[in-house]
């Protein structure tokens, strides 16, 4: 699964308003892996940018004088996007400031290129209501570490989103089995009656057993305490 963790800085807070994006930073992932593709750009809004959202990001009316127009960068971001499932924190925002710059070009809405789009802010109040779920308190949360982002970066921000998905995440697509050619040949033999063969249970080392909890114990903590095993009994081994 080809998925795209984008993230957008802009001179405001306000697409509908006229506010524009000043850069855009994209990271691919396939199966859960980083392919080494980014797609990275600043971008001169031809507007000025809001004093506090300099404050936010740090990219100032003088850095992006000479930067391209979104209209120069349209078409790679296209490509960079199109039927790629989009991880973006807060979508919404994100894809508002998008579908604007791309109906001032003629193109295609966002949901119209891309395969889905998540939205990891929803996925994270779900998972911890109540609680603070910028990316930030999540990297402190799901420790990831963020000891180097003093403002925010649209590159930067990517990366940390897409560490922060995979911790949300973690456990889901992880069971996908590769079969080669020869395994998948296997499969389609007949059947072999297995029920005469003696089963060996083998016990585990008192090591062996703390290093399970110990993983147990970490995805219980990556899930919010919401694991099921918590709360069933121990099924009794019969000797």
């Amino acid at each position: 699964m080809r998925q795209i963790f984008l993230d957008t800085e802009t001179t405001g807070l306000s697409a509908a308003e006229g506010d524009r994006i000043v850069e855009i930073g994209c990271i691919e992932y396939d199966n859960r892996r980083p392919t080494g593709r980014t797609l990275h750009h600043y971008v001169n809004p031809q507007r000025s940018s809001h004093p506090d959202a300099v404050r936010v990001h740090g990219i100032t009316d003088e850095f992006l004088a000479d930067k391209p127009p979104f209209a120069a960068v349209v078409d790679e971001v296209l490509d960079f996007i199109a039927g790629a499932d989009l991880v973006i924190h807060n979508a919404a925002f994100d894809v508002g400031f998008l579908d604007a710059e791309f109906k001032r070009l003629d193109k295609p809405r966002t949901a119209t290129l891309a395969g889905r789009i998540t939205d990891s802010l929803l996925m994270a109040r779900e998972t911890f209501p109540g609680k603070a779920n910028s990316l930030d308190a999540l990297c402190r949360r799901l420790e990831v570490d963020n000891s180097h982002r003093d403002r925010h970066g649209a590159l930067l921000d990517a990366g940390l989103l897409a560490e922060v998905y995979l911790r949300l995440t973690r456990g889901q697509g992880m069971l996908v089995i590769e079969a080669s050619e020869q395994a998948t040949a296997a499969l389609q033999t007949e059947a072999v009656d297995l029920s005469a063969l003696a089963l060996t249970v083998l016990t585990p080392s008192a090591e062996e057993t703390a290093a399970h909890q110990a993983l147990l114990a970490d995805l219980d903590k990556a899930c919010g305490g919401k694991t099921l095993w918590r709360k069933l009994e121990p099924t009794k081994v019969m000797a």
